[in-house]
C-alpha cells in the first residue's frame, strides 16, 4: 500500500483511535492486532473487544512466557532462547504485525528528502567480524545557525579501506532547504570524516555560539571545529581528543562547573584488523556461536577498550582526566553509549554509560572533579532480575512527571529493552514489565532510542530503532529477522506504554536495519520527527504527521557567562494544566547519536502556561512568562548575580 501524499490525505487523529493490544493467536504462534474499528485479518478464531478509555488504567503485564532454553554461553548477553512469535501471516513479528487503516504517527519521506542519496557501508554482506556490525549515529544540529536543523550522517567502512586498497566511505552533511528537501554540502563543509565511524556528539565545546561536533571511530576521531562560515575543521589533534583505538557513543557535558563543555568518549573493544577474533587466536568456540549457529566472534571474550574523559582547558586543548576522574574503565567494559545527565538534581552532571554484555556504569559526580561508582547501588548496572544485559542505546527523559530524570536503555534479541524509574537521589528500578515495555521487545534487537512526545499531550513516549547483528538469523527461524521494523511506544498515563500499531505502508512498517536514531523538529512544526542511519543502506527519514490539534511549546537556551553555550546541562520545567514537565538539555546518548537540543513539550488542549522555569548549568534559576504558545523561544541567561 502506497502513502498518500500529506496534502491529500490527513492521518487519523491518534487521541480518537481505540487501544490496540498484541495478543497471540490461540492457534498457533502468531501475533493479531486487536484494532477496533480498523480491518483486520484473523487467523480463523474470532476475536472480540469493548471499547475502553485512551489512557485506561491497566493491571501489571503478565510475564513473557519462559525462556524454551536457559541463555548459553556466547558471544552476547541474552535473557534465554525464546520461541519465535509470529504475526498472522506467519511473518516474523520483527518484519511484520502491520495493520491496514491503523492511524498513520510517521510517513517515510527519505526520497522526497533528498537523504536517499546517502548510503551507509559497514564491511562484507556476511558480516563476519565484530567491526562491521554496530554501524553508525547520526547527529541532528544548526551548523549554520539559521534556526532550522542539519543532518549529519556517519559511516562506516571496510577491512580493505582499513588497509588503504580501496576508498573510504564518506561521511554526509544535509543543509535544511526550509521546504522539506536537504542539500549534500559535506564537500564545502570538510566533514566527510572517511574513518570508521561509530558514534557522534553535538556541543558548542569553546562557546562562540556555533555547534561543533565529535566524531568518534575505529582509529583517530575527530574534533570538527565550527568555522561561522559553513565550513568545520578537525582539530582533534591539536586539542588532544584523537585516542586511537575503537570508540563509540560519546557525550558532552561541563562536569566541574567551570562553564565549559567537557567531553566522555566510551570504548568498545581492541580490534586488530591483522589478527581477527576467532578460535584461532584462542577465543573460545562458544563466543563465536550464537543459539548454536557460528557468528562473528564477541564482544565477550575479547578485549575491552577503555573510556576517556577530557577536561576542556579553555583554550582549544583539552586533558586526559579519565584516571583522576575515576572513570577509565580499568575492568575493560564494552562501552556503546553515554550521556551526562543531572540524575539525582544536585545541580552537577553525572554519567551514565550503557554497555554491551556486561554492567552499565552509572557514575555520580562528587562536586571535586571525580566520580564515584554507584552502578551497582543505584540499580542502574544490572536488569531487575539481577542480570548484565547487552546494552546498546540510552533514552533520558522523565516519563512519569515526578520530576526526575528517568532512562531507558535498548538490549539484544531473546532480552527486553529496560526502563528504570528513578526513585529519587539517583536509585532506579526496572519498571520495564509493569510498563508494558517488556514481552513487546524481546524479539526486537535495539539500538538507537529517545524519549519524545509525538502527539504532544504531555506525556513522554518512547521510540526504538531495531535491526540484528547476524544476518544469517533470515535462515533460522528464531522469530527474528536481520531488518526489523522501529516501535514506538505510547505513554498511556504516565505510567503505562502501548505499543502504537505499524499502519501498512507508514513508517513505522518499514523494515529497515537500523542503528542510529536522532529526533527533532525538522520542520519547525511542532513535530517531532525521527533520522535513522541504517547499517549497508540508505537512512530514513520518518516525518510526523499526527494531526490532532494539540498545542506544545519548544525552549531554545543560550547559557550566560558561567553556562556552556549552547547550555547542555539545563533543566526546565514547563507547567500548564497544574501539570509539570521536565526537559534535560543533554548531547549524546541514544546509539552514537545526538539528537535537538531545543526541548520540547506537549501541551494537549492547553493554550498558556503556568510557569516556566530554567535551572541553568551555572546553578542560576530563572522563570519566565511565556505569553503563547505553539512556537519556539529562545531564552538567554542573564549574567548578572
Amino acid at each position: 500500500m502506497s502513502l498518500p501524499q500529506l496534502s491529500e490525505r490527513q492521518p487519523e487523529v491518534l487521541d480518537d483511535a481505540p487501544n490496540m493490544t498484541p495478543a497471540k493467536a490461540i492457534s498457533g504462534p502468531s501475533v493479531i492486532w486487536l484494532v477496533l474499528g480498523f480491518e483486520v485479518h484473523t487467523v480463523g478464531i474470532l476475536l472480540l473487544a469493548s471499547l475502553i478509555s485512551a489512557r485506561p488504567a491497566r493491571a501489571q503485564e503478565p510475564p513473557i512466557g519462559k525462556p524454551v532454553q536457559a541463555a548459553p554461553s556466547t558471544g552476547v548477553t541474552t535473557r534465554g532462547v525464546y520461541a519465535p512469535v509470529k504475526d498472522a501471516q506467519s511473518r516474523p513479528i520483527t518484519a511484520g504485525g502491520f495493520v491496514s487503516g491503523a492511524p498513520v504517527v510517521f510517513a517515510d519521506i527519505t526520497k522526497q528528502s533528498g537523504l536517499d542519496k546517502f548510503h551507509h557501508h559497514s564491511g562484507t554482506r556476511e558480516k563476519s567480524t565484530i567491526i562491521e556490525t554496530p554501524g553508525s549515529g547520526v547527529a541532528l544540529l544548526d551548523y549554520d545557525n539559521d534556526g532550522w536543523l542539519d543532518i549529519y550522517l556517519l559511516n562506516g567502512s571496510t577491512l580493505n579501506a582499513l588497509k588503504g586498497k580501496e576508498p573510504a566511505p564518506r561521511a554526509m552533511l544535509l543543509h535544511n532547504n526550509h521546504d522539506g528537501t536537504f542539500s549534500d554540502v559535506t564537500e564545502k563543509a570538510g566533514v566527510a570524516n572517511e574513518r570508521w565511524g561509530f558514534g557522534v556528539a553535538v556541543g558548542d565545546y569553546d562557546n562562540d555560539g556555533w555547534p561543533d561536533m565529535y566524531v568518534a571511530n575505529y582509529g583517530k576521531n575527530r574534533l570538527y571545529h565550527n568555522n561561522h562560515d559553513g565550513t568545520f575543521t578537525d582539530v582533534a589533534e591539536k586539542a588532544g581528543v584523537t585516542v586511537g583505538g575503537w570508540s563509540a557513543g560519546p557525550t558532552w557535558g561541563d562536569y566541574d562547573h567551570d562553564g565549559r563543555l567537557d567531553l566522555f568518549v566510551a570504548g568498545y573493544v581492541k580490534f586488530d584488523p591483522e589478527r581477527l577474533p576467532g578460535p584461532a587466536t584462542g577465543l573460545p568456540a562458544s563466543f563465536c556461536q550464537f543459539r548454536g549457529v557460528r557468528v562473528m566472534c564477541g564482544p565477550r571474550g575479547l578485549t575491552g577498550e577503555g573510556d576517556h574523559l577530557f577536561h576542556n582547558n579553555g583554550d582549544g586543548t583539552f586533558t586526559d582526566v579519565s584516571v583522576k576522574a575515576g572513570v577509565s574503565d580499568p575492568k575493560g567494559y564494552y562501552g556503546f553509549a553515554s550521556v551526562f545527565v543531572d540524575v539525582d538534581d544536585d545541580g552537577w552532571v553525572d554519567l551514565a554509560v550503557a554497555n554491551d554484555s556486561v554492567p552499565n556504569y552509572l557514575y555520580h559526580n562528587r562536586h571535586d572533579g571525580t566520580f564515584e561508582d554507584v552502578s551497582y547501588m543505584s540499580g542502574f548496572a544490572l536488569s531487575g532480575d539481577g542480570r548484565e544485559q547487552a546494552s546498546m542505546g540510552i533514552a533520558v527523559g522523565d516519563y512519569d512527571r515526578d520530576g526526575k530524570v528517568d532512562l531507558y536503555v535498548t538490549s539484544f534479541s531473546d532480552d527486553y529493552n529496560t526502563l528504570y524509574k528513578n526513585e529519587g537521589d539517583g536509585n532506579f528500578s526496572d519498571t520495564s514489565f509493569q510498563a508494558g515495555l517488556g514481552t513487546p521487545t524481546i524479539p526486537f534487537l535495539a539500538w538507537g532510542t529517545g524519549f519524545l512526545d509525538f502527539d504532544n499531550d504531555g506525556l513522554l513516549d518512547i521510540f526504538v530503532a531495531n535491526g540484528h547483528v547476524y544476518p544469517g538469523v533470515d535462515q533460522q527461524d528464531w522469530g527474528t529477522t536481520w531488518a526489523q521494523r522501529p516501535q514506538l511506544f505510547r505513554n498511556l498515563n504516565g505510567t503505562r506504554f502501548q505499543e502504537v500499531p505499524p499502519a501498512t505502508g507508514s513508517g513505522l512498517a518499514d523494515v529497515i536495519a537500523a542503528r542510529g536514531a536522532a529526533f527533532g523538529d525538522l520542520f519547525n512544526d511542532g513535530h517531532i520527527d525521527v533520522v535513522l542511519n541504517n547499517i549497508d543502506s540508505a537512512p530514513t527519514l520518518l516525518r510526523n504527521v499526527v494531526n490532532n490539534h494539540n498545542h506544545w511549546l519548544a525552549v531554545k537556551l543560550i547559557g550566560g557567562s558561567k553556562s556552556p553555550r549552547d547550555a547542555i546541562g539545563a533543566k526546565v520545567s514547563v507547567t500548564a494544566g497544574g501539570v509539570t514537565q521536565r526537559g534535560d538539555v543533554f548531547s549524546g546518548g541514544s546509539y552514537g547519536s545526538s539528537s535537538d537540543q531545543r526541548l520540547h513539550f506537549g501541551l494537549g488542549a492547553l493554550t498558556k502556561l503556568d510557569k516556566l522555569e530554567i535551572h541553568w548549568p551555572s546553578g542560576r534559576k530563572q522563570v519566565i512568562s511565556v505569553p503563547e504558545v505553539d512556537r519556539i523561544v529562545t531564552v538567554t541567561e542573564p549574567n548578572t548575580e
